[in-house]
């Protein structure tokens, strides 16, 4: 789950992180009155959507030739003016595609004296299943690039959970980001009080690009991007109600209200099967044979007929959709519980699309038996290259 930028730096700063101060607007009405609890002489208004490249973005209503999503102003009026131009807008971005995203919500921040941009990021590291900080000298840039044209500038700093953030750590990110005097020392500080926030609170990624030096020598958080591991939230309600709904997608939203694991692609067939291995199988042999899957769903090992029906609905719902594959291996999942749901959903939608069914395991011939008398014109498969290669077929005509 993303937040956004103020929602992030709230939660950094009530674990002591240096953060400028700020307010959100999320009422245009009371624009006037928020940006005056600033005193100035420096406002910085920032487009609060879940995506980056803000700065260099375009506002779909305004032109190409209109500024980005992130203002620098130098006056109350001109950060009203610059709120009242970005609010209710499609902001496009490199991340957005180009559909964009809608401002909602505004962030107005005190502006800083910048010495110098670093960059700063928390991940769970796969290579070596640890928490490391991915750092470098040159922050406010794409990362992407610099660690593909400049390798050498990207440090990473693996962290031993038992021990934590040590003073060794710490010193290793000091010497990497060539901090020096009280810049140091408060970035020691700062290094510790980040592990500290992205153990505590779950998180899969905090990105600070950038984090800044400013000229009287301070470490400060400027800008943060967090996400948090979807599985953990149970354990942080108060997280949980920093969710924004209008910035994911809907169908996505749908499928969090079951349990169900779902991610819209950009293919034609939609794609329900059981398991997360078996379900990249399932794509991957689908883009085999030619086309393209146009979701990941993973209705579990305890799917109910309702879960079942309400998935069919969801992948039906994507209008890129010109065919079904359903590939169920009944293992703990039982096959004619599967079958039931995608007999109510088909029934319940009144299916066009060319459906293809690939069932076995357990409770397979009473799956079977329901999907055969159901009426519905059901493609049969045998296994799962006979199943992919009949829906690329059909859908392609």
């Amino acid at each position: 789950m993303n937040i956004h930028e103020h929602q992030a730096k709230k939660i950094l700063k009530e674990f002591g992180a240096p953060i400028a101060a700020g307010v959100a607007i999320t009422n245009l009405d009371e624009a006037e009155s928020t940006i005056a609890t600033l005193p100035g002489p420096v406002w910085v208004v920032k487009s609060q959507i879940h995506a980056g490249g803000r700065g260099k973005g375009r506002f779909k209503e305004l032109g190409d030739d209109a500024k980005g999503g992130v203002r620098v102003s130098f006056s109350a009026d001109e950060a009203l003016a610059n709120a009242k131009e970005m609010f209710g807008k499609t902001l496009v971005t490199k991340q957005t595609g180009p559909n964009g995203k809608t401002v909602n919500q505004l962030y107005v921040e005190a502006g800083a004296d910048i010495e110098r941009e670093l960059y700063l990021s928390l991940l769970v590291d796969r290579e070596t299943s640890k928490t490391s900080f991915v750092v470098s000298t040159e922050g406010g840039m794409d990362i992407e690039a610099v660690a593909h044209e400049t390798p050498d500038l990207i440090h990473s700093v693996s962290i031993t959970a038992s021990a934590g953030c040590t003073e060794s750590d710490a010193n290793k990110l000091a010497d990497a980001l060539i901090l020096t005097g009280t810049a140091r020392e408060s970035g020691i500080t700062l290094f510790k009080t980040l592990y500290e926030a992205f153990v505590s609170k779950d998180m899969s990624l905090l990105e600070i690009n950038p984090l800044i030096v400013t000229k009287s020598n301070e470490v400060q958080v400027l800008d943060a991007k967090v996400s948090f591991d979807d599985n953990s939230l149970f354990r942080h309600p108060d997280i949980m109600e920093l969710r924004d709904e209008t910035e994911e997608d809907e169908k996505e939203v749908e499928a969090s209200k079951y349990d169900l694991a779902y991610i819209a692609l950009d293919g034609e067939i939609g794609c329900m099967v059981n398991g997360a291995g078996l379900a990249m199988a399932t794509m991957d042999i689908i883009k085999l044979y030619g086309a393209e899957p146009a979701n990941f769903l993973d209705v579990g090992g305890s799917a109910t007929t309702e879960r079942v029906t309400a998935a069919f609905k969801i992948i039906t719902a994507d209008p890129n959709v010109k065919g079904i594959l359903v590939n169920i291996f009944g293992g703990i999942m039982r096959c004619d519980v599967i079958a039931e749901g995608v007999v109510q959903a088909a029934k319940d939608i009144n299916l066009e699309v060319p459906l293809v069914v690939r069932l076995e395991g357990t409770k397979v011939d009473e799956g079977k038996a329901i999907i055969n008398g159901s009426g519905l014109n059901v493609i049969a498969a045998n296994d799962l290259d006979d199943a992919a290669q009949k829906i690329v077929t059909a859908v392609k005509g």
